[in-house]
């Protein structure tokens, strides 16, 4: 019989592509099965993956509402035990966040074997505080801040996780006479990029042939195609259900923040970025995130509090004129990703996760 794994994921975006991935990875060996948040649902094609629905809501800083969220949690954790019971989980995996702690709890509580992921520069809270209970973390380095010393023999390091369909996409083709100009908002912060970069795209516009492909939510879209039909732009718009590795693959540079999974993306699809981490981010893990790929010269990254358009402007144009450090940045990406294989990847996580259950049975 096949051992029972399941993924606990939830929140953004950011914690439940990779959850996804994992599930492909791990479906043909283990019986797999995947938990969310309603949040997540969104993200989710609900038809294709075995979800079981485990809602926490946020944690309020309200004093008032804090004995009602530890009831939450606290009701949460033992419908979290009752169904792994029932379901006869043998292997949790966490993908990080609050939405995951009811079920690692749960899960320590069994002794149902834990692992972790982590794909930011910076140790999540949730990960954190289950760092010595899980037996081991899959990470993209062994140099995550904030990560306490004595547990670092527990990081698996793996290449980034991509969804299958990237291994089949062309690569980005370096900035000729044509610039097709990729705009991630990302799910989080898009606003800026809906206002901050248009005096970017004029100018760009007057001295070459521009085409965008921008990131954008309902509330912003209708002002974005006025822009853009005003200033007779080439433009398409589109939302997070976009099958993002094909317009990564036309374009051939990219204003981004720095979610963990996109710059993984377009480190491999070799597109240079212009990277805006987000400043709200927790623990300000995108700048960490940002700052791994730009120590190894693959992108360039602004300080939103210290950018304005004219900034942003000049950095592009500094970019598309001057090509030497932009094709040194497309060099450094391949020769990084190299061994970014599909094969690799699941070889590995399988391996870890085959050599932790037998060694502890």
């Amino acid at each position: 019989m096949k051992e029972r794994i399941l993924i606990s994921t939830g929140g953004s975006g950011g914690h439940v592509v990779p959850a996804t991935i994992l599930y492909e990875h791990l479906k043909d060996e283990f019986d797999v099965s995947m938990s969310t948040d309603y949040r997540g649902m969104k993200f989710l094609d609900k038809n294709k993956y075995n979800l079981k629905i485990l809602n926490l809501a946020p944690i309020s800083r309200n004093v008032f509402l804090l004995p009602y969220q530890l009831m939450l949690v606290s009701y949460l954790i033992i419908k979290s035990i009752f169904f792994l019971r029932k379901k006869r989980i043998d292997i949790l995996i966490s993908t990080g966040g609050y939405m995951s702690l009811p079920l690692c709890l749960a899960s320590k509580i069994l002794k149902i074997k834990i692992f972790l992921f982590e794909p930011n520069m910076v140790l999540g809270r949730s990960n954190k505080f289950f760092i010595k209970s899980c037996e081991k973390i899959f990470c993209y380095s062994d140099k995550i801040k904030n990560f306490p010393n004595k547990y670092k023999n527990k990081i698996s390091v793996i290449p980034a996780l991509l969804r299958k369909k990237f291994y089949d996409v062309k690569k980005a083709e370096s900035i000729d006479k044509n610039i097709n100009l990729l705009i991630i908002g990302g799910s989080q912060g898009a606003k800026i990029f809906s206002t901050l970069i248009k005096s970017t795209i004029i100018e760009l516009s007057k001295k070459f042939n521009l085409k965008i492909y921008q990131q954008s939510n309902l509330v912003n879209s209708e002002n974005l195609k006025k822009f853009y039909k005003a200033n007779n732009i080439d433009y398409k718009l589109f939302d997070f259900d976009e099958d993002i590795s094909s317009l990564m693959s036309k374009s051939n540079i990219c204003i981004t923040r720095a979610g963990a999974s996109t710059l993984a993306e377009l480190v491999f699809l070799n597109l240079p970025s212009v990277t805006i981490p987000l400043p709200s981010s927790k623990d300000n893990h995108q700048y960490e995130n940002a700052l791994f790929y730009n120590k190894i010269d693959c992108n360039w990254i602004l300080n939103q509090n210290e950018i304005n358009d004219v900034i942003v402007a000049n950095k592009l144009l500094n970019i598309v004129e001057n090509k030497e450090k932009y094709l040194i940045k497309k060099i450094n990406m391949k020769n990084f990703s190299y061994q970014n294989t599909w094969n690799n990847i699941n070889h590995k996580i399988k391996s870890v996760i085959n050599e932790n259950r037998i060694s502890k049975n």
